[in-house]
């Protein structure tokens, strides 16, 4: 079929562009209600959050090395990096999402807790009942 009318003038079909047009539009506006989203491999908060997270766990004890020998707990680098995600919470104050702030403050309700359960067992000195192990919320 030819896009040529009897008299020879070339007929071009504009109603695709319009149709497309406005299919564009609409994947728009369909991302735009969905709010703001992440590439894969983008970092984000809870990237951060978990990154620090891991590592107060690590300190808090309860975990192995990569041959299964035991990390010894070390209080001292679990409370630094606790103390840095309360840095984190602060100066992010009123600019988190929703689930960012659940997710900052969930780590750090849990690593709080499991920290004081430690220093007040004396499992960090050796003391009975040993590291308390990492919950699986944490990280």
């Amino acid at each position: 079929m030819s896009n040529e009318p009897a008299d020879g003038r070339l007929h071009i079909d504009s109603d695709w562009k319009e149709e497309a047009q406005r299919e564009k539009q609409r994947i728009a506006e369909q991302e735009t209600a969905a709010g703001p989203t992440t590439q894969p491999g983008a970092a984000g908060i809870a990237d951060l959050v978990n990154m620090l997270a891991m590592q107060a766990a690590v300190g808090i004890g309860g975990y192995q090395g990569p041959g299964g020998e035991r990390i010894p707990p070390n209080l001292d680098m679990a409370k630094h990096h606790i103390d840095m995600l309360d840095v984190l919470d602060q100066k992010t104050s009123g600019n988190l999402s929703a689930d960012e702030k659940r997710i900052l403050d969930t780590v750090l309700y849990e690593l709080r807790t499991q920290y004081v359960q430690v220093v007040g067992s004396g499992a960090a000195s050796g003391g009975p009942g040993g590291a308390i192990p990492p919950t699986s919320g944490i990280a």
